[in-house]
């Protein structure tokens, strides 16, 4: 709501992303001043209803103040608005979850030929010729619940509904639709672009985070240009996602390709496997406590400096002596590492199953 000739002033305020989402997050609920520097008033009141926070509406006037009239005018105007927004989600819902439910189908391999498949997206509005990549989110279920008064809506209906409104700003046709615990995207796209691409989305959907929103971990699947694909695709990303949170922690983006030995690792889901192998290869150096990190420490270091005590020594701002001494008790450990190349690939790989179960 605007006062006339106020729009263009509104929306001159540093309250907008891209996309056209009002930063509400940036703004408290009641009347207050524009921001520091703009002139005029705002007024906001949350839109309410059963319970369910559905959003806010926003009254500004750029040249005079707002009266305690238009403020009860807002109230009533988001009372209306709020009814009308549970009647429409009540009809979305049921559509919602026929498109879920067939996209659930596609992504497991379970929709019929990739014909079918393509002509059943294209009734639903998707257009899914193009090259695509699968792109996952995740929560990261470690950071603690935000906390939003008069809300029930939960941080996973967030998550989807930051994702779908980015992802029709960037691509009115790709699919993006929010399951239990994530929320699925095929995004159209080209292997040169996808990387600026999903960058782009994820710092969208994040936003500033001032909000209390909680972070996620995004997983990216190789670039398909067959329907075929799309289940092993689904499946990249959903490996990208996990074994991206514990190898870079959370909160970041894994594309498949770039996992490396993790891909391999990451097929291996027995857990006490990985362990014993890591104890059999570390020995000690497997052990949690401070010392076996510190040495664990060194011989990573030495590894990616490929052995050379020099490199290494400064890397590791430690005198060169020192580091020779050390060399000497990783070897009486685990064995001639700078001899051997490969016991050297096994040290490498035990050492980043032992980073990726400190990660997990």
């Amino acid at each position: 709501m605007t006062e006339a000739g106020d729009s263009a002033a509104l929306n001159a305020l540093p309250l907008f992303e891209s996309t056209g989402r009002f930063l509400t997050e940036r703004v408290a609920v009641g009347l207050q001043n524009a921001p520091k520097g703009f002139p005029g008033q705002l007024a906001l009141t949350r839109v309410v209803a059963g319970g369910t926070d559905h959003g806010r509406m926003v009254a500004y006037a750029g040249t005079h103040e707002l009266g305690a009239v238009v403020v009860q005018a807002l109230e009533r105007a988001a009372t209306v608005a709020a009814l009308a927004v549970t009647k429409q989600l009540a009809v979305a819902a049921v559509e919602s979850k026929f498109r879920g439910d067939f996209l659930r189908d596609a992504l497991i391999g379970e929709a019929g030929s990739p014909a079918e498949v393509s002509a059943h997206f294209t009734q639903l509005g998707w257009d899914v010729t193009r090259p695509l990549a699968v792109v996952v989110a995740e929560l990261d279920v470690d950071h603690p619940e935000s906390q939003h008064a008069n809300s029930t809506r939960t941080d996973q209906d967030r998550l989807s509904d930051g994702w779908q409104q980015v992802v029709r700003a960037h691509e009115r046709t790709a699919p993006s639709v929010g399951f239990r615990h994530e929320v699925v995207t095929l995004l159209p796209t080209s292997t040169d672009r996808a990387v600026r691409d999903i960058e782009g989305l994820v710092r969208k959907v994040a936003g500033d985070r001032t909000s209390g929103r909680r972070s996620f971990s995004t997983g990216v699947s190789r670039v398909i240009y067959s329907l075929a694909d799309l289940p092993a695709a689904y499946d990249q990303a959903c490996t990208a996602v996990v074994v991206g949170r514990r190898i870079n922690g959370p909160g970041r983006i894994a594309h498949f390709d770039e996992l490396g030995v993790h891909r391999l690792l990451s097929l291996q889901t027995d857990k006490s496997e990985l362990r014993s192998f890591t104890d059999d290869v570390l020995k000690s150096l497997s052990a949690d406590n401070a010392e076996a990190a510190d040495l664990r420490l060194t011989l990573q270091t030495l590894l990616d400096c490929n052995c050379n005590v020099a490199e290494a020594s400064r890397a590791l701002h430690m005198h060169y002596n020192t580091l020779r001494y050390r060399i000497g008790k990783l070897e009486s450990v685990v064995g001639s590492f700078t001899d051997d190349p490969v016991l050297r690939l096994n040290v490498s790989l035990a050492l980043q199953v032992m980073k990726m179960h400190e990660m997990s």
